[in-house]
């Protein structure tokens, strides 16, 4: 009987991070790793839809199958160059890391973007079932208006889709979303990854659609080394070649196809690190 406890972790990384990481989840499980075991998942922005898929009664090779069929109902976005200038720009003013969230959040509020509404359709239509798993499922966002980071699950009265949107709300990109009459914004403004939430787990695999999270020195490194030596931990970003067949632009649905092909592809070559840090014997 198992009595190590695994967490897997989903970062944030668009409409083509959702597909890369589908997909890399099924890629494994065919060569007999199963991440949708996982005592706790977490999910962050692209990560909590990726999440919320797998926690959800609907087979792996299903959701994997969705990730190839034509995208429909969902509009690419192009941030231009003066929004991610302003990005970077908010994110360098000196502060603390919840005056900086709270700056971005302030743009966010006041930047002009599509309706909520018409955002909340996208994430209902991501989501195979809107109620919450009775699996352990995190979902991060934070709070425009004070920086605060947030952490929706199941014990949160908060709808799931609602929480997906959240987290999934881009600042100067997509709107924030309104829930109890307070508005939220991206869980990756406080960390791509937000792995500090596998704090007691024992074992943690993170799937993180961009290689910037294995930076030295950088935010989800950090959290990553504050979980202790003893957890046994894999990291998995994309390869050159995988990087190529997501695009440019995160944000395009016309790469998702792609991006999970990609995913499922580069299983293979991973599949020892994570079978090592999951528990379960190599090939």
């Amino acid at each position: 009987m198992r009595n190590d406890q695994r967490a897997l972790v989903l970062a944030g990384g668009g409409i083509t991070g959702i597909a890369w990481e589908l997909g890399m989840i099924a890629g494994l499980a065919e060569l007999g790793v199963d991440l949708s075991a996982a005592d706790l998942v977490i999910g962050t922005s692209a990560g909590s839809v990726a999440g919320a898929q797998l926690r959800s009664c609907t087979p792996i090779d299903r959701l994997y199958a969705e990730q190839l069929r034509e995208v429909r109902g969902e509009a690419p976005a192009h941030p231009g160059r003066r929004t991610l200038l302003r990005r970077a720009l908010i994110g360098i003013t000196p502060g603390t890391r919840t005056k900086t969230r709270r700056r971005i959040g302030r743009a966010a509020l006041a930047t002009r973007t599509v309706p909520e509404s018409d955002r909340r359709t996208v994430i209902e239509s991501r989501l195979p079932e809107r109620t919450w798993p009775q699996q352990p499922f995190k979902v991060t966002a934070v709070d425009a208006a004070t920086g605060e980071f947030v952490v929706f699950d199941n014990d949160s009265g908060v709808p799931l889709v609602d929480a997906v949107g959240a987290s999934c709300a881009v600042p100067m990109v997509w709107p924030p979303v309104t829930i109890r009459g307070r508005r939220y914004i991206d869980g990756a403004v406080r960390s791509w990854a937000n792995a500090d939430l596998a704090e007691g787990y024992d074992r943690v695999v993170v799937l993180a659609p961009f290689t910037a999270v294995l930076r030295r020195g950088g935010r989800v490194q950090s959290q990553l080394d504050g979980l202790g030596p003893q957890v046994r931990k894999a990291v998995i970003v994309p390869d050159a070649n995988t990087r190529r067949a997501m695009g440019s632009n995160p944000f395009d649905p016309a790469f998702r196809s792609d991006a999970a092909k990609a995913g499922r592809s580069q299983a293979r070559l991973v599949r020892d690190t994570v079978a090592v840090a999951w528990g379960e014997p190599p090939r």
